[in-house]
This record gives C-alpha cells, structure tokens and sequence, in this order.
C-alpha cells in the first residue's frame, strides 16, 4: 500500500499546481484586466434593456474579493423616462457598489452597499402608476422595481421627488461631515405637500440602509413643517424604503388631525388645533403610537393607537381618555369651527378661523344655528376601526350640567357607530348609539338615546335661588334620516322627542310670573313666596320630515296648568309654540293670555298673545271709567284649571302617534350591533 500511494502521488501533486495555477491566473487576470474596456459594451447593453440612455462617462474598474467584488464607476449617467420631468434618474460624479457575485452565478443581482459621490436623484411617481426607477421600457411594470440594494452611503447631493397623486413635490440637498458624530449626514427639505410649503431639516447616519435583514438600526432625527403642521421625531430606523424598525419619538402639532388624512391615509376626526407627543413605532405593515399624551385645543388626551395596513382593508385601534373634556372642542366634529378659546389653547400653532369669524357666528337673526358643513363620509370607506374613549370630566357646558362620558368608536365597512355613548348629565345618564353609514349618499344617521334620571334642578339655571326641588327626568331622542350635515339630516329627519317627570316642588313665584298673575305678585313680594307640587310634566314630540309637532306639551301643578301646541321647523329652524296658562285658584290683577315662543333658533322671541290681553286692558279701561274698583272685576281669576291625569299624559308622552314619526323612531332604535373587536 505504501508503494501503491508513493506511486501516484506525484500525478496528485501535479494535478494541484496547475489547479492552483489556474486560480492564480484567473486572480491575476481579474487583477489586472483591462476592465475599461467592458465600459462600452455595458452603456449599450443597460440602454438596450431599459429604454433609456444609461452612461458611465468616464472609467468603470473592478476590484475582486474573496465573496464580493467591488465595482466602481468615475462619472455615471442613467436617464429618466420621457415623460419625466427631471432628465436623470441618476447622476453622480462617483458610484461604487459590491456585487454579490455568487448570487450572480446563480441569476440573482444583489448590491449589499452602494455608495454615491454628489449624486443627483430624479423620482417620479405618476396617478397611473408609472415610476422612475422600475427599470424597463414599461415603466409601470412594478415587476422591474429593483429590490436588491442593502445600504446606502451618501456624499452630498440632491434628491428631487415628484408623486402627483400624493399631491407631493419634494428638493432635498445633502450634506455630509464626519464632525457631526454619529448622524454626520444633513439634510434639508423643501417642496410642496397638497399646495402647502413644505420645509425641513435633519440628520442621519453615514450609511442608510434601504433594504435590509437583521442590521443595526441607524439614527435619525426630523424637524418637518407642512402648512399650519409640525412634526419633529428623533429615534432609529432599521430600513429606510419601508421605515420598517421605526422607534423614535415624536412631536406633532398643527391645526386639526383631519387634514392629515390626504398624508397618512388615517380617517381622524376633525378637531381644534392639537399638539401630541409619544412613542412611534412600525413593524411590518403595523403603526403603534404608545403612550402618548398632548392636547386637543382644551382639552387634554392619552393613551394607545394601533394602524394595521396588513388587513384587507387599513383598521385603526387604541383606547384614549381625557381627564378634563372642554365642550369647546367637540365643534369641529359636527362642522363648526372652533371657538376663539380653543382655537388658541395650543402653544406654537396658528389659530384656525374660529367660528366667531365665520358665518356662523354673525349675529344675524336669520342665521342658521344647526351646523350645515359638509361632512367628508367618504373617508370613512377608507378604513375600519374599533376605539374607546372616556372623559373623566367634562368642563364649560354652560347652562348644561355634564359631568362625564364615554363612547366605543366602531367602523366597518363604512359604517360608523358609536355605542355604546354614555354621557353624565345633571346626576343622570344619556344612554344610547349613534350609527352613520357612508356607503349611501346622503349619509343614513340613525340616533337612539335615552335620557335617564336627570335632577331637574340641576338643569334648569339658578333653580336653588326660586326654592325648587324637581323630580328627576326620564326621556328618549329617536331619530333617522338622510344627510350630510347635522343641519341637512335633521332637516329631514323622522322620530320622535320626548321628555317626562314626576312629582317634585317648585317656586309659586315662578308659576304667576308665567302666567302674570300680579296680585299673586304683590302677595308674595309682601308675605314672601311658597313653594307648590309639581304633578307631572311632560314634553313629546312627534318628528316627520324634519318638522317637530307636539304631541303632548303639559305642565301640571297644584297651582296652574300649562298646555301647549305648537311645532318647530328644523329645516327652517323656526318654531311655533303656544303655551296657555290655566291657573287653579282665583287671583285678582290677572293678566291670563297664552305665551308665545317664536322666532328662529338664532333669534327666539318670547311674548304673549296679544289679542286676548288688550281685551282685558280695554275691558279693565272701560270699567275703570265707570268705578276704579270694577277695573279689578275684568283682571279677576276665577280659575277654571283641573288637574290633569298624570297617568295618562305620561303614557301618552312614551309612545308616537302619527305613522310617520313611530316609523322613523323604530327606524332609528333598530341599528345592526357592531362587528368590529373591542378594544
């Protein structure tokens, strides 16, 4: 065996050295090859493939290593498309870039590094779905997008990019310094984001990686304005086409969160201007904006967002509370716009107009109250979402006592319903569900809530001062209709309105005063004023077509008896009511004639029935010419009043009579239950 191996091991050894001499001359022909010369033959070959001019002006070289060889190009030129508007995808004094050439061998191009001298970039992105860089004669073959670049080092240059149907057109200049530490490379922005300046600055790392596996985020940090928005953010991202690895920390700030949706492709609700900080994040196809905190106007905001883009179609979630809710900031959600308080609760933002320099708030009698701005429902096609929010406390409401509230926010497949909503009101509840569904045009709103337990006292202004202490209140809003406003829905809206109560006291004081009974006055201004039952009241109307007709308007005490007819136009918004007060004792100095609340919703006029009072004034004159003491006979009271059955009022009040209205009600009470996930 020892000869057998010593007998071939010279052929062993030959066959080694030339092995090894062939891979020394393939090195030293790779080494020393004239690469240059491929430099041609490659201008054609990319120009023939693409469609467009590609050049390498001055020198092409190549430097093998032992898994990557190192291209490098002295002077390269890569034309854009015709119809571009920038003559050069990419032009720039050096390129360099290893190739991968393993893979090649196996029919795949990777770059795992480019790096680019004073490079000048033109990217275009047309509605059509045209784009620059899908490198081929069909341009809008996303096939031909390449994917194969890991990181990117860049030494100056500009950037020009142009989306139109983002409405974006976007100049960066790049400027890179080695004493800037870790983030040596700045940049500036400038452009137009949908007609707006857009302008900017910040730094980055020396190499950004575009494409990667499981490399080490690099740094980076952003100062942005974009018309009345500013956002700063400061934080690490592991791949810059994507923005995949995102965590960094954010500022935002500007003056109302809808208009952010042409940007972020997030239907946010129309708010006064805001400022929120918090932590952003993005893994995959998911948004996460954590723990943050900030202000809307007023009021102020926490907690979680979700935006996942992985599902068929975008879903939004999070749970948001405020410790104090001001009523201020709810106008821009139903087309108000803001009032000149919140307008100027956030610190660095301009004010939006407010709603006192609107027509809104023109002091013109004929002006319309129900806000009549165009609702953009189409939004909500856009996405799906499932959010809870819950206000500790509720500040200025004026002459209304809400104490707090909370709401569950669901949209799927373009209906919104918020239900359930629960609002604290004068140590009671509202309770109930708003649905909206966007998929018709104009929107169909339904509304159903139920009023329950309310202290009277509590909402009737400065009732502690007449002595009165009322029974609590029971009632419901059932609403359904058409329509892309508030004005423009319950301008044609059907249901029903009702409200009712029970026993309670009340100040006699008040009742004459209604009914001005002056010697009840007079006595009571001598001997003080006393307290009578309130047997029940009741108000119930029913809603056809945007028209309020009462039903059942009644006020019942041990004293005197309201009853009033009448309607309210809310598409006109006029009203109509008449209320006749019918006492139950008998008073001298009475002036007994039916109340009359008319006028607009900008304007109410409150008076008295004219006809039936200058009937007793000229009876009072006439007999007042014959004897002063029989002036008194034709102010004399004899009441006729009789107290009303309780019972049957309150059962009337709960249930609509006309076809029309119990329709709409029924309507408005039967909304299909949400089928978004709780959050």
């Amino acid at each position: 065996m020892a000869s057998h191996a010593s007998g071939h091991r010279p052929v062993w050894v030959k066959v080694g050295a030339v092995l090894l001499g062939l891979v020394v001359a393939i090195v030293l022909i790779v080494a020393f090859f004239p690469w240059d010369v491929l430099r041609e033959p490659i201008n054609r070959y990319v120009s023939e493939r693409t469609g467009r001019k590609f050049e390498i002006t001055r020198k092409l070289d190549v430097k093998p290593g032992l898994h990557l060889a190192t291209v490098e190009l002295d002077g390269v030129e890569f034309a854009n498309p015709e119809w571009a508007r920038d003559p050069y995808l990419l032009r720039a004094e050096r390129a360099e870039f290893e190739i991968a050439y393993w893979r090649l061998l196996m029919g795949k191009l990777v770059l795992p590094r480019l790096k680019l001298s004073s490079p000048a970039i033109g990217l275009q992105l047309e509605g059509d779905g045209r784009r620059t860089w899908a490198l081929s004669k069909d341009s809008s073959d996303t096939s031909t997008v390449p994917n194969i670049i890991g990181l990117v080092q860049v030494d100056g240059g500009t950037l020009n990019f142009l989306a139109k149907q983002q409405d974006l057109d976007l100049h960066a200049e790049f400027n890179y310094d080695n004493s800037r530490g870790e983030m040596p490379l700045q940049y500036a922005i400038k452009g137009l984001l949908h007609r707006q300046p857009l302008k900017g600055d910040g730094r980055t790392g020396d190499v950004l990686e575009l494409n990667s596996g499981n490399r080490t985020p690099f740094p980076i940090e952003i100062d942005l304005r974009a018309g009345a928005a500013h956002l700063k953010a400061k934080g690490t991202v592991a791949e810059l086409a994507s923005l995949d690895g995102l965590d960094a920390q954010v500022d935002m700030r500007g003056q109302n969160l809808g208009n952010l949706y042409p940007v972020l492709g997030i239907a946010l609700p129309q708010t006064p201007p805001y400022a929120i900080e918090g932590n952003l994040r993005k893994n995959g196809d998911l948004w996460e904006l954590r723990t943050l905190t900030g202000r809307l106007g007023l009021s102020d905001i926490s907690g979680d967002m979700q935006f996942d883009k992985a599902q068929k179609v975008p879903h939004l979630g999070g749970a948001l509370r405020s410790r104090v809710l001001d009523m201020d900031d709810l106008g821009p959600l139903i087309g108000l716009a803001p009032t000149d308080r919140s307008a100027r609760a956030v610190e660095g933002v301009a004010p939006p107009p407010t709603i006192a320099q609107t027509k809104q708030g023109r002091l013109d009698p004929n002006r319309k109250v129900l806000p009549d701005s165009p609702l953009d429902f189409e939004r909500l096609r856009a996405m799906n979402a499932d959010v809870k929010y819950v206000a500790d406390r509720i500040d200025n409401v004026r002459q209304l006592p809400l104490d707090k509230g909370s709401v569950q926010v669901t949209l799927k497949d373009g209906v919104l319903t918020l239900d359930p909503l629960d609002l604290g009101v004068a140590s009671g509840k509202v309770a109930g569900k708003i649905r909206i569904d966007a998929t018709q045009n104009p929107a169909d709103i339904r509304a159903a809530l139920d009023v329950r337990s309310m202290q009277l006292e509590r909402l009737i202004p400065k009732a502690d001062k007449l002595k009165s202490s009322f029974g609590k209140l029971d009632g419901r809003i059932n609403l359904s209709g058409r329509g892309n406003s508030v004005a423009g829905w319950l301008g044609g809206a059907s249901g029903d309105v009702a409200a009712m109560t029970g026993r309670g006291q009340m100040s006699n004081l008040l009742l004459e005063v209604f009914g001005l009974d002056g010697g009840e006055i007079v006595k009571f201004l001598l001997e003080g004023d006393r307290e009578v039952t309130l047997r029940c009241a009741a108000v119930a109307f029913d809603v056809g077509k945007g028209v309020m007709r009462g039903r059942n308007l009644l006020l019942d005490t041990s004293d005197t008896v309201f009853n009033g007819t009448g309607d309210i136009n809310l598409a006109d918004e006029k009203m109509n009511i008449v209320i006749r007060p019918q006492p139950k004792d008998k008073s001298i100095l009475v002036l007994r004639t039916p109340l009359l609340i008319r006028g607009t919703f900008a304007s109410p006029k409150v008076g008295v029935e004219a006809a039936p009072l200058a009937a007793r004034g000229a009876a009072a004159l006439a007999l007042g010419a014959i004897n002063p003491l029989l002036a008194l006979a034709a102010t004399l009271e004899t009441g006729p009043g009789q107290d009303a059955d309780c019972t049957e009022v309150l059962a009337q009040a709960r249930k609509p009579e006309s076809g029309e209205a119990a329709a709409g009600a029924a309507k408005a009470r039967k909304q299909p239950a949400p089928t978004g996930n709780r959050s």
